[in-house]
């Protein structure tokens, strides 16, 4: 699961930019790419997919630090965690039978979610657009466990030919981060066989309105649902270093159906009581007041 704690924020002082950990996090990265001031501007594909590559290679070894064990980067079999309320595959089985399955994992990471699957007996190939999260995932397998075929490739145009696929995930991973989500929806029905599965997790569109704080401050209202300007990071030339786009919960389900696909549940974790842990904007706190992920189901007609 590849995933940042940012949530949108207009160009404005003092707007809180993460605590603790997760700030610490952030600041690391800026050491490789240079300071930089968050803002809200229009990206296209080729600059986002260009700024997301920048950021995740620049902050695999840090995101690892902070989120590898919660992911099981480092277990021998991986591990396919969907979201930071800790909901597991392996408990709740969104994608189904997986075992002789073809299944190609979406913003893969270092491919623990992809790994996991192919323990359970899938044939597995996990996708990214950073080098350094592919090749920390390399370094995984190559200590342990089972080991998938590695693509570095943007969703927004799939490397595989049509039909290739009977399942398609994505814990996080991509489709928060590309400017045109209704072409990666086209792009899986494409490449998913009839009657195949596909399921992404994505942070809950209604937090866009909120503040990146796992505190109080989180909790109040800021910013339109509607608006839909791409959160962004620039440097201190103006160029891009991360970009997090939104879509609302009816933009992803009419993508969804535009591409010929057929949405059959929306699933909003609860925050787990055991669960004391934070991630970025995740919180015991605000998970016992409103949804932090959404996890939407579909599949294509047999």
């Amino acid at each position: 699961m590849s995933g940042s704690a940012n949530t949108p924020f207009p160009d404005l002082s003092g707007a809180p930019e993460g605590t603790g950990e997760e700030a610490v996090r952030h600041a690391d990265a800026e050491t490789i790419l240079g300071e930089t001031r968050p803002t809200r501007t229009r990206l296209g594909s080729l600059e986002s997919e260009r700024a997301n590559r920048v950021w995740w290679d620049a902050d695999t070894d840090d995101y690892h630090r902070t989120h590898g064990e919660f992911l099981g980067v480092d277990s021998a079999a991986g591990e396919f965690v969907w979201c930071p309320e800790g909901l597991h595959e392996g408990d709740v089985q969104l994608l189904g039978p997986v075992a002789g399955r073809d299944v190609l994992e979406l913003g893969c990471g270092s491919a623990p979610c992809a790994r996991w699957l192919a323990g359970q007996g899938a044939r597995a190939v996990g996708l990214d657009i950073s080098m350094g999260m592919l090749q920390r995932g390399r370094a995984a397998m190559a200590a342990s466990g089972p080991t998938v075929p590695l693509v570095q490739a943007g969703a927004e145009n799939l490397p595989f030919a049509d039909a290739s696929f009977d399942i398609v995930c994505s814990a996080f991973g991509a489709v928060p981060f590309v400017a045109d989500s209704a072409r990666v929806m086209r792009e899986v029905a494409r490449v998913l066989r009839p009657g195949g599965r596909w399921v992404f997790s994505v942070n809950h569109p209604m937090r866009w309105i909120f503040p990146d704080d796992p505190g109080e401050q989180g909790l109040v209202a800021m910013f339109p649902y509607f608006d839909r300007t791409p959160y962004v990071e620039v440097d201190a030339t103006g160029r891009a270093t991360y970009a997090e786009h939104h879509r609302t919960v009816g933009d992803r389900v009419r993508e969804l159906v535009a591409a010929g696909l057929e949405v059959y549940d929306i699933v909003e974790p609860e925050w787990p009581e055991h669960l004391d842990r934070e991630w970025g904007q995740w919180s015991p706190l605000r998970g016992s007041i409103f949804p932090g992920t959404a996890i939407f189901c579909s599949r294509k007609p047999a």
